[in-house]
C-alpha cells in the first residue's frame, strides 16, 4: 500500500514558492516515490543510471533540453556541473516555481553545490523513514514491532519480508554504492565494524578517541567516517545546549543511528523477546523517540530543532526544545508508568535553567497522559507536542 507521507503538505508549499526544491534523505526512504506520487505530470530522470549522470555532468545544456522542466531529477549529486546550468535556467525564468525537483542521498555533497549555485533559489527538505503515525495508516502495529522493524517503507509495504535480510542487503548496498562514492575506504570490514560500534553508542555522548581506539583506526579517520555516515543520513548528531562558555556542561554531541530498525539489526536483536530483555532497551527507545520527534518537527516547521542538556556530573535532560526564550524538557523512558524517581533529573535540570522552563514531559509507553508530579507529565509518544 501507499503510505501518505505527513511531509507532503510542507513539500507542496515549498514547491509552489521556489524555482527548485531538493528532497534529501537516506536511500530507500521513499524520496522518489513521494515526488512521483505528488507530481505525476513531471518528467523523470535518474542519475543513478551512469549514462544519464555522464550526460548531465558533461553536457548539462543538452541534458536540460532532453529533460525539460518541470522535471524530477533523482540522485542529482552525481552531476555537480549540472547545478551551474540549473542556476542559469532559473535566473532566466525566475517567476517559474517548482520547475526542478531534485533528490539526493548524500546531503553534504548536495548542500555544497546548493550553497555555491542555488542559494536563494532552492528549498531543502529532508525525508526520513516512516513515522509511527504514518505506519498506523495501514492498521494497528505494536510499538515494539515498529521499533524492531524500523521505518523503511518497503518493510511495511511487504510484511512478508524478513527485516534482518532487508538490512543485510541494505548495508551491503550502502557500503558498495555510497561509501565508495563519498570516501576511498579500502578496508570495508573495518568500516562495517565502525558502523556496529556507532550502534552500540547510539543515545550516548560521542567520544571520537574511544571510538577510533575500539576499531583500531586513527582519530582523523574516525572523523572522516562519521562525516560519511552523516552525509548519507545513517547517523544524526544531537548538539548540547549551553548559553555560555561555562565549563560545567558537556560540549560533545550525542550520537544516534537514524532508524531504530537498522540499530536493532546492528545490535543483533531480531525478536520482541530479545528487544524486551536487552540491556540496551533504554538507548534503543531513546533513539526511536528522537527519530519520531525529528519527523514531527520537520512536518510542522520544515526542519528539526532540538538539543540535549548534560553537565559533567551526569545530570541530563534527553531533549531540550527552545523557543522564544522558553524551554521544553523531554526525557525518554521505556517503561509504561514512570515514577517520581524517573523524573528527578528533569526537575534538577529545570532548577539549573531557571524560570524559562515551560513544560517537562517523560515520553513513555503509557496508554494515556497523566501527571507524574505537579510539574512533570507522562506522555505517550503519539501525544507529544513538538
Amino acid at each position: 500500500m501507499w503510505y501518505q507521507r505527513e511531509i507532503s503538505k510542507k513539500l507542496s508549499q515549498l514547491v509552489s514558492a521556489y524555482p527548485a526544491c531538493i528532497l534529501t534523505g537516506a536511500r530507500q526512504v521513499g524520496k522518489t516515490t513521494l515526488l512521483k506520487t505528488l507530481f505525476p505530470q513531471y518528467h523523470f530522470v535518474s542519475l543513478d543510471l551512469p549514462s544519464n549522470a555522464e550526460l548531465a555532468e558533461k553536457q548539462p545544456q543538452e541534458f536540460i533540453k532532453r529533460y525539460p522542466p518541470p522535471v524530477i531529477i533523482d540522485e542529482v549529486q552525481y552531476a555537480p556541473a549540472l547545478f551551474r546550468h540549473l542556476k542559469i535556467w532559473i535566473d532566466q525564468n525566475r517567476q517559474c516555481y517548482g520547475q526542478f525537483l531534485l533528490t539526493g542521498s548524500q546531503k553534504f555533497t548536495l548542500m555544497q553545490n546548493v550553497s555555491e549555485s542555488l542559494a536563494g533559489r532552492c528549498a531543502v527538505l529532508e525525508l526520513e523513514t516512516l513515522s509511527q503515525p504514518e505506519v498506523l495508516q495501514g492498521g494497528h502495529v505494536a510499538l515494539e514491532s515498529l521499533i524492531l522493524r524500523g521505518g523503511f517503507p518497503e518493510l511495511h509495504q511487504r510484511p512478508e519480508l524478513d527485516a534482518a535480510t532487508f538490512y543485510q542487503s541494505y548495508v551491503a548496498t550502502y557500503l558498495e554504492r555510497d561509501l565508495r562514492a563519498l570516501l576511498q575506504v579500502t578496508h570495508l570490514r573495518d568500516f562495517e565494524r565502525f558502523l556496529r560500534a556507532c550502534a552500540l553508542r547510539s543515545g550516548h555522548p560521542l567520544n571520537k578517541a574511544d571510538l577510533a581506539r575500539d576499531i583500531g583506526i586513527s582519530q582523523p579517520t574516525a572523523n572522516q567516517w562519521l562525516s560519511v555516515l552523516q552525509a548519507s543520513n545513517q547517523i544524526t548528531l544531537l548538539e548540547p545546549w549551553f548559553q555560555n562558555k561555562t565549563k560545567s556542561l558537556i560540549k560533545s554531541p550525542k550520537l544516534y543511528l537514524s532508524d531504530s530498525g537498522l540499530l536493532c539489526y546492528f545490535l543483533g536483536i531480531n525478536s520482541r523477546d530479545e528487544l524486551m530483555r536487552s540491556p540496551l532497551i533504554g538507548s534503543i527507545w531513546e533513539t526511536f523517540v528522537f527519530a519520531e520527534l525529528r519527523k514531527a518537527q520537520t512536518v510542522k516547521y520544515g526542519k528539526w530543532d532540538m538539543w540535549f542538556w548534560r553537565n559533567l556530573r551526569g545530570l541530563e535532560a534527553d531533549f531540550l526544545i527552545h523557543r522564544g526564550g522558553l524551554f521544553d524538557l523531554l526525557e525518554a523512558k521505556f517503561n509504561e508508568h514512570p515514577s517520581v524517581k524517573d523524573v528527578q533529573s528533569l526537575v534538577k535540570v529545570a532548577e539549573d535553567l531557571g524560570k524559562g522552563v515551560k513544560k517537562m514531559s517523560v515520553i513513555c509507553r503509557a496508554p494515556q497522559s497523566y501527571p507524574v508530579t505537579e510539574c512533570v507529565q507522562a506522555v505517550p509518544l503519539l501525544e507529544v507536542d513538538v
